[in-house]
């Protein structure tokens, strides 16, 4: 793709390490304040008296959820704390990509973490078969927006 190439760009590898990392910055912002505001919830289910509602098997998706919730936090967050540590100290390129990682996986468990929480509300509300249903759509509207459509209209470009 032309707006990639370093060379139709006329920047230098260090100015478009600056740029890629100005760019992941920018869609960790978006993500960063979600994630922190659906884990905070998930840590409050707990204390409130519809929880014990919860059969046991809801109850570990609750864990599981909660645990997807915690990591995609970290995750998230954690490009700010690498850069912190690494300020200065000429390695730019190496967290660019230890960040691109951070965020692949970050955005994959908030996916699972929001499916999750979905299948909790839904069996709550409406019922189990509901709440399958409801976490399965969930999953099919993460999985073609944020993997298949994205890898859809790369394959478009290399070709």
């Amino acid at each position: 793709m032309e707006g990639d190439d370093p060379v139709l760009r006329n920047e230098t590898a260090s100015e478009r390490l600056d740029r890629n990392w100005t760019s992941l910055l920018q869609e960790l912002r978006v993500v960063q304040t979600g994630v922190q505001l659906l884990t905070g919830f998930l840590l409050t289910l707990p204390f409130q008296s519809r929880f014990d509602m919860l059969s046991d098997a809801m109850q570990m998706l609750y864990l599981a959820t909660v645990s997807a919730a915690v990591v995609s936090t970290a995750l998230l967050i954690a490009p700010v704390a690498m850069h912190r540590l690494l300020f200065r100290r000429r390695r730019l390129a190496s967290l660019v990509t230890a960040a691109h990682r951070c965020a692949y996986a970050g955005l994959l468990l908030l996916g699972l973490a929001v499916a999750g929480m979905t299948i909790i509300i839904f069996d709550v509300v409406a019922g189990r078969p509901a709440a399958l249903f409801a976490g399965a759509c969930a999953l099919v509207l993460f999985v073609a927006f944020w993997l298949v459509a994205p890898m859809t209209m790369r394959m478009h470009d290399e070709s």
